[in-house]
């Protein structure tokens, strides 16, 4: 509220102004207002719950959406949900992000949650839950279960073949799973030593594997160590090649490639718990590399940001879409931060799906959640 002085200093001329001032306040709280009581969903539960909403993302809960109706609109302390958006580039989010969108937790109660996959075969998702060991599976139709137990598994992936890769920290391993559900170790080891924990991986269209391999799956991350450092690694699965296409990062994490291929964005979770404490102050950073028609990367990347982030996922048009502390932060192809999907829960990765590409999953510390965007996926190349 504004001070009795300030009106009082005001002349006759100014007043005009400051009414419409006001009005234009008074609207945009009677909107937030109106916004606030809009629903989320909570398909985990059954539970249709309140959001809080900004006004510039409009994730507003509609009255239904492609995961079906909830059965209850009594909201719970358990599920009710703080959404808000970061107030940046509104026009532009809003050709990213619905204004009508909602955010839908469609699975919880479970460990740590990551590397969803779909496969569009079964129209299933498929994610990790780490510390369970085991890797799940969701449909619309089915719901949440066990697809088979894993030592530990970590980023998941289709080859060319629509095979499933896992990264899994317990085997210190890439597996691809066959048809008949049998497992095909690809790579464990590089110049003789184990793999620290492949942590994330990304197909080309040459059918080679990009994965990082930092020490997370270790314990204290560190102990059985061999590497002499955390990779960013090529594996060719027809030769068992594999080659260190990146030496020098803290922690490399998330992997994804650009729609055409140009550029590999990777993720360096930098310093932060890092067991040498002389790196402890290396920043978390998001970076694009070009890609050489060798197979091989430029040194120095085309761009660099500080930002925290752990598995990612891109859209057809080229946008990133980074899994931040608060949520999934929507990057340009140059990095330049368009706006945020704000998630209960921290996000560690996310994907796109659905029967039209256009849903992204995000698997949410013990949770998975799902939300409609305008864009489709970049879909992973296929044979």
């Amino acid at each position: 509220m504004l001070p009795a002085t300030f009106w009082e200093t005001q002349t006759l001329n100014n007043r005009p102004a400051l009414f419409i001032v006001c009005l234009l306040a008074l609207l945009s709280f009677l909107t937030a207002q109106q916004l606030l009581t809009k629903p989320f969903v909570d398909m985990s539960t059954g539970d249709r719950v309140n959001g809080l909403h900004h006004v510039v993302l409009a994730t507003a809960g509609r009255s239904g959406s492609s995961f079906g109706e909830s059965r209850s609109n009594q909201p719970t302390a358990s599920n009710l949900f703080m959404i808000t958006a970061q107030d940046v580039g509104s026009s532009r989010f809003a050709t990213i992000v619905p204004v009508e969108a909602s955010l839908v937790k469609i699975a919880g109660e479970m460990g740590f949650t990551e590397g969803p996959v779909w496969i569009p075969e079964e129209s299933k998702l498929v994610f990790s839950d780490i510390p369970s060991g085991k890797l799940m599976v969701w449909s619309e139709a089915e719901g949440l279960k066990v697809l088979r137990e894993s030592p530990n598994p970590n980023g998941n992936l289709l080859d060319l073949d629509g095979r499933l890769l896992t990264c899994r920290h317990g085997g210190r391993d890439i597996v691809r799973t066959e048809r008949d559900g049998k497992l095909t170790v690809l790579s464990n080891r590089f110049e003789g030593r184990l793999f620290n924990s492949p942590n994330d991986v990304a197909v080309k269209s040459d059918g080679t594997l990009w994965f990082s391999d930092p020490p997370w799956g270790l314990p204290n991350s560190s102990e059985g160590k061999e590497q002499p450092g955390n990779y960013v690694f090529r594996l060719d699965p027809k030769t068992g090649e594999v080659s260190a296409l990146l030496k020098n990062l803290c922690m490399p994490n998330g992997i994804a490639f650009s729609p055409d291929e140009t550029r590999v964005y990777i993720a360096d979770t930098g310093g932060n718990w890092h067991p040498d404490e002389s790196l402890r102050d290396r920043p978390a950073t998001i970076a694009a590399y070009r890609v050489k028609s060798d197979g091989t990367l430029d040194k120095k990347p085309d761009w660099e940001i500080e930002a925290f982030c752990d598995g990612m996922a891109v859209d057809a048009a080229g946008h990133l879409y980074t899994t931040a502390r608060a949520g999934i932060a929507v990057l340009s192809p140059k990095g330049e931060l368009i706006g945020t999907i704000k998630v209960p829960e921290a996000p560690s990765n996310c994907c796109f799906g659905g029967s039209d590409f256009k849903t992204l999953f995000i698997t949410a510390r013990s949770s998975l959640y799902a939300i409609e965007l305008k864009n489709r996926g970049s879909k992973p190349p296929v044979k």
